[in-house]
């Protein structure tokens, strides 16, 4: 039997998720757009909830195209606001659109989100080698001064618990278990490319 994290033994999203997504670092702008958001709608939820809803977000929110979110209006937010296939929270739902501006803002500083995002880790993915999920963190050092910057550029649902998601979920940090197949796979595939 293949040995996994067990919270990605729970559902059969949870565990495509964890078997595909989760932890691979990510370089992509929109893909780290999409991280940020799914992390953001999570607070206060469970993630099964955000993977249960994850593709009629894609399609309420233009498949997370932040150039075209930047620029959604009260017409919009309305309109998501009735649309009862996702989650439904004014202040999340402005977030994610403040959020997009805010991105556009970081790109044009740092060349890329992925350039900006990748420096809390100095560009290489952190390993810790946790034996038991017990052992892992709500936040780090790392997701401390990345909430603290995001927010000072005007970020939204940027708290550290949310940036230690965003870290793991992205790959800036590999928090698979040991005992996870997933663990050696990432760690392998991070020491190739170094």
């Amino acid at each position: 039997m293949t040995k996994r994290c067990r919270w990605a033994n729970h559902h059969e999203l949870l565990t495509i998720y964890h078997d595909k997504e989760w932890g691979v670092p990510c370089h992509d702008d929109k893909d780290l757009y999409e991280c940020l958001v799914l992390q953001g709608l999570q607070a206060g939820l469970s993630w099964m909830t955000i993977l249960k809803k994850r593709e009629n977000l894609r399609k309420a929110f233009d498949d997370f195209d932040y150039k075209k979110i930047a620029k959604y209006g009260s017409e919009k937010i309305e309109e998501l606001m009735d649309n009862s296939s996702i989650i439904r929270n004014r202040l999340k739902i402005n977030a994610i659109i403040t959020n997009a501006k805010a991105l556009i803002k970081v790109q044009k500083e740092f060349g890329s989100f992925d350039k900006y995002i990748w420096k809390f880790t100095d560009y290489k993915p952190i390993i810790h080698g946790f034996k038991a999920y017990s052992e892992m963190p709500s936040t780090s050092e790392e997701s401390e001064k990345m909430s603290k910057d995001l927010k000072k550029r005007g970020f939204k649902f940027v708290g550290p618990t949310i940036c230690y998601s965003l870290l793991q979920a992205a790959g800036l940090i590999n928090d698979h278990v040991i005992s996870c197949f997933r663990f050696n796979e990432i760690t392998q595939s991070i020491n190739k490319s170094e």
